[in-house]
């Protein structure tokens, strides 16, 4: 593991039973099972993505670069977008002013 023993283990634990709470403890081991399983599915996603695109998109792949993003960060990105309110319309303005430093460079 990291080279923890079982004392260093105990300690962390006791020092997590003091900062929480033995009453959020297990809602803050419940959200962070939910984040690692959030996680994985995010993984799982954007690795099938790769094989099931050609595929599907073997044409369109070229004329809408926007759907079919080359790398991790923007396939995470658009994720996020997806599933959180503001953020699309947020990453939409970076855009429009990325493009006007642009054309004003």
């Amino acid at each position: 593991m990291f080279g923890l023993g079982p004392t260093e283990l105990i300690i962390i634990a006791i020092i997590v039973l003091l900062i929480f709470g033995a009453k959020r403890l297990p809602d803050v081991g419940k959200g962070l099972g939910g984040a690692i399983r959030e996680f994985k599915n995010v993984k799982k996603e954007l690795s099938s993505e790769p094989e099931s695109q050609p595929k599907e998109e073997a044409g369109a792949k070229s004329s809408e670069p926007d759907k079919a993003p080359s790398t991790i960060e923007a396939k995470v990105a658009n994720k996020v977008a997806d599933h959180v309110p503001g953020v699309k319309k947020a990453m939409d303005v970076k855009k429009k002013t990325e493009t006007i430093k642009k054309l004003l460079q």
